[in-house]
């Protein structure tokens, strides 16, 4: 698709704006949102165990939506001179001219206050941190302009739905809650790291920065460790949590994915580290089973409450 002079947006009809709302939201690509919200559902269920207040879940599950989608817009505004450039994602709506950052701004602004609603409805604790969450959001984009290690900015983002949540069930954040999100932080720098391994030759000619080319020949040595990291963090928090045997099953299927994504980015192709990246869906999916499974099994049987 031909790149628009700068400024120029391309007519479209209203079921291709749709569509290209759609995309600039990447709600055609749901990998994000799955990956933010394992984090948080791990802390939902652990905060409180035996108890689960629906309405907390119900604006966790929106608000993720909403926040992802938010994050992605803003994203694509920061990078749209760059995107322009890349195969991957020239085709991108504000690259490819079909909606205007004005557009843009108006949707990250309308999708950023609908989740400000949704976290009034919670305590004083989740509103505070919920700035936070705002900033990180806000400024994510930005590091790969100046911050060499851009994915450590991601993995607080993307693992600030645990203290959010552990807010939102009991009123306080503790100590359990700070080591899961440094697990999480590990999990999440290795698989932005694959992703950034994808498109690690096209930022080296943008002259952007980037995990995967900060580490260089250590890539895949990097990724495995901080995957090593995750999972031995979340071992102990399960001893500390007194978990039991399903929660370590669960970790165990998510280590053999560990390794299976080892076979796929040790060769350093794109595909096989896209392949890699989208594979963590799994992980926190297995984590999550292992978890419920194991709470359901217990005496603590979960209670449904509507508030």
């Amino acid at each position: 698709m031909a790149r628009l002079p700068a400024g120029e947006v391309r007519t479209l009809t209203f079921s291709e704006r749709l569509d290209a709302y759609e995309r600039l939201m990447r709600l055609d690509k749901p990998i994000g949102i799955l990956l933010l919200l394992w984090p948080t559902l791990w802390a939902l269920w652990l905060a409180r165990p035996g108890v689960l207040r629906l309405n907390v879940l119900l604006i966790f599950l929106a608000g993720t939506v909403l926040t992802r989608s938010a994050g992605c817009v803003i994203n694509d505004l920061a990078d749209r001179d760059f995107d322009s450039h890349v195969e991957r994602t020239k085709g991108r709506p504000l690259a490819a001219g079909q909606l205007s950052p004005v557009e843009a701004l108006a949707l990250a602004v309308v999708l950023l206050a609908l989740a400000f609603v949704l976290v009034l409805q919670l305590n004083r604790l989740a509103i505070y941190l919920s700035f936070f969450g705002l900033a990180i959001t806000v400024i994510y984009p930005f590091l790969k302009r100046f911050f060499v290690f851009p994915q450590a900015g991601l993995g607080i983002a993307f693992s600030f739905g645990i203290p959010m949540a552990y807010a939102a069930q009991r009123g306080v954040v503790p100590a359990a809650a700070w080591v899961m999100m440094a697990a999480t932080l590990f999990w999440i720098i290795a698989y932005d790291t694959q992703y950034a391994m994808v498109d690690r030759d096209d930022d080296v000619k943008l002259g952007l920065r980037s995990s995967a080319i900060l580490l260089g020949r250590y890539d895949v040595a990097a990724v495995m460790m901080c995957q090593a990291l995750f999972l031995g963090i979340m071992t102990a928090v399960g001893m500390w949590q007194d978990l039991g045997p399903l929660y370590y099953g669960g970790l165990l299927v998510a280590s053999g994915l560990a390794v299976y994504q080892y076979q796929l980015i040790k060769g350093r192709s794109r595909e096989g580290c896209f392949r890699a990246f989208l594979n963590n869906n799994w992980v926190g999916a297995a984590i999550f089973a292992g978890l419920v499974l194991d709470l359901l099994s217990g005496d603590r049987s979960f209670i449904v409450i509507a508030r």
